[in-house]
């Protein structure tokens, strides 16, 4: 079944990253301290942790859709696995920048997260270019 974890672990990491957003408002309206996190709105920590947020959920929603066709078109689809898991290391980037933000993590899984996304949703675009029709 190609495509079921993409599409469990859509799901999944998209609520992540839906929550985080809300913690992202709640640190920008409501927390002590709210003035610097808004001074810091397009450099430092609260850059870092919007472009998480929003490459989380579209890397997430990417995983969904890919995981849905590639259980519909798998099986016509070559290599449809390998795809699969580009798209789940793609969420290397999202994660990847969570760690620089919080642990300090070298940026390493963030390039290695977009060059795999990067390579499955290309990959998948090939694929389909090149799919036969069904008679």
């Amino acid at each position: 079944m190609t495509g079921k974890n993409n599409l469990s672990t859509g799901f999944l990491l998209m609520g992540f990253f839906m929550a985080y957003g809300f913690l992202l408002i709640y640190l920008r309206d409501f927390a002590p301290g709210k003035e610097e996190w808004i001074a810091q709105y397009t450099t430092g920590r609260h850059f870092e942790s919007r472009l998480a947020h929003v490459h989380g959920n579209l890397f997430a929603f990417l995983n969904i859709v890919i995981g849905y066709l590639l259980l519909h078109f798998g099986e016509r689809i070559q290599k449809a696995k390998i795809i699969g898991w580009l798209a789940l290391t793609g969420m290397l980037m999202p994660l990847g920048i969570l760690a620089e933000v919080y642990l300090g993590a070298p940026p390493v899984f963030v390039l290695i997260g977009a060059a795999s996304m990067t390579t499955a949703v290309l990959w998948l675009g090939i694929s389909f270019f090149n799919l036969k029709q069904v008679a």
